[in-house]
């Protein structure tokens, strides 16, 4: 089959982009005719690596400069589009050049399915998307998680769309009540463990991962491991990614006299490695959709604390067996939780053994064909012109 996933930005970094270039490659070496499209293009190189057998194609090249293309900021408001809300998280690449290559691209196709990855293209798909193609819209976050312009919109349009998928059974129930009539269907990222090297709890090393944004919490982290070295000073917490708030994290950083014990590590091109190295992962994110860096931990046998923020960890985990839940934003606790962990080696070899196993459920193995078997449905159901009934993780 032809399947066509369409990423705002394909070269660039982020756990969305991984999930959907593994997901294509998947495809690809499955058989189908697959292709990545990057709404725009910044880059000369993609941060992640591509499938040869995935065919890549942009809409807007934007590597002569965004100013080029009217994206930066200061301008957007006079020259956005009409379709994408002004709430929506990447609103500002959406220009009215930008979101007129979208609904160019989507209206003219002929066959297939056509994947899309973030709210912006997914309403773009819905309103102005060929019905001669399955529309599938992809959700990598909470309904909640949204802006309200954003949320209204979504229940406004969606139903136009032939399902919509999701990462937790939280938010299956949550889009469900409020797209009644629309099916959304419950698929999790795969995430790549296979053959993954296990932690040894030999290192007094805590890790924590994702974009150095507001929503990852690492400014709740870093007051919470503060309290953890007055206990056990042997310990580090490396915290890896780079983003907007690296600075003030670093002034924290400094302002707690942590520098010892806590390093803003950037990036990585050997995250496996540096998870297998580590004693404990932690997530301190204030919302998630499924936080995959947090099982591709699990799969190294790291044991796992984190708050029990909307969505994602509560699904994963089970607390008191692959890992702690505490309160969310509660960093006394997040503090206590760490301290236990620290302190005690059996505890942490037991919680990342059931962590690994847990994180099988998630291995491309177990995912990829209820991605296959998804589609197969809804085209089955396109070409009888009748409605479809899908089951798939109906449950």
């Amino acid at each position: 089959m032809k399947i066509r996933y369409v990423l705002l930005h394909a070269y660039g970094m982020g756990g969305t982009i991984r999930t959907v270039l593994n997901q294509a490659a998947a495809m690809a070496e499955r058989g189908h005719d697959v292709e990545v499209v990057s709404v725009v293009r910044r880059r000369d190189e993609p941060h992640f690596a591509i499938d040869p057998r995935v065919t890549v194609s942009t809409l807007v090249d934007q590597r002569e400069g965004v100013t080029r293309d009217s994206v930066a900021r200061k301008v957007w408001r006079r020259v956005r589009g009409k379709v994408v809300p002004v709430g929506e998280y990447a609103a500002e690449y959406f220009t009215e050049r930008v979101e007129k290559a979208v609904m160019d691209y989507v209206a003219d196709l002929e066959d297939g399915v056509l994947v899309t990855t973030r709210p912006a293209l997914n309403l773009i798909a819905a309103r102005r998307g060929s019905r001669r193609v399955v529309r599938l819209a992809q959700e990598h976050m909470n309904l909640e998680a949204y802006r309200e312009p954003v949320r209204q919109e979504i229940v406004r349009h969606y139903g136009k769309l032939d399902a919509v998928t999701v990462l937790t059974r939280t938010s299956q129930e949550e889009y469900r009540r409020a797209l009644p009539g629309l099916p959304v269907m419950l698929i999790p990222n795969a995430v790549q463990g296979g053959g993954a090297m296990l932690s040894t709890q030999e290192h007094p090393v805590v890790v924590a991962a994702g974009r150095l944004v507001s929503q990852k919490g690492f400014d709740l982290l870093i007051p919470a491991f503060g309290q953890v070295v007055r206990r056990h000073p042997d310990w580090r917490l490396r915290i890896f990614g780079t983003g907007p708030r690296g600075d003030r994290l670093q002034a924290l950083i400094d302002e707690l006299g942590l520098g010892e014990h806590v390093r803003l590590m950037g990036r990585t091109a050997a995250m496996d490695r540096e998870l297998a190295r580590a004693s404990v992962f932690v997530l301190s994110s204030r919302f998630e959709g499924l936080p995959m860096v947090m099982i591709e931990a699990m799969s190294h046998a790291l044991p796992v604390v984190a708050f029990d923020c909307p969505t994602g960890p509560a699904d994963v985990l089970t607390d008191g067996e692959d890992g702690v839940l505490v309160p969310p934003q509660d960093v006394d606790a997040l503090a206590a939780a760490l301290d236990r962990l620290l302190a005690d080696r059996d505890l942490r070899v037991r919680m990342g053994a059931a962590a690994a196993v847990t994180a099988r459920a998630y291995s491309p193995e177990v995912v990829m064909p209820m991605w296959e078997e998804l589609f197969e449905r809804l085209l089955e159901g396109r070409a009888s012109r009748g409605s479809v009934s899908l089951s798939l993780n109906d449950s």
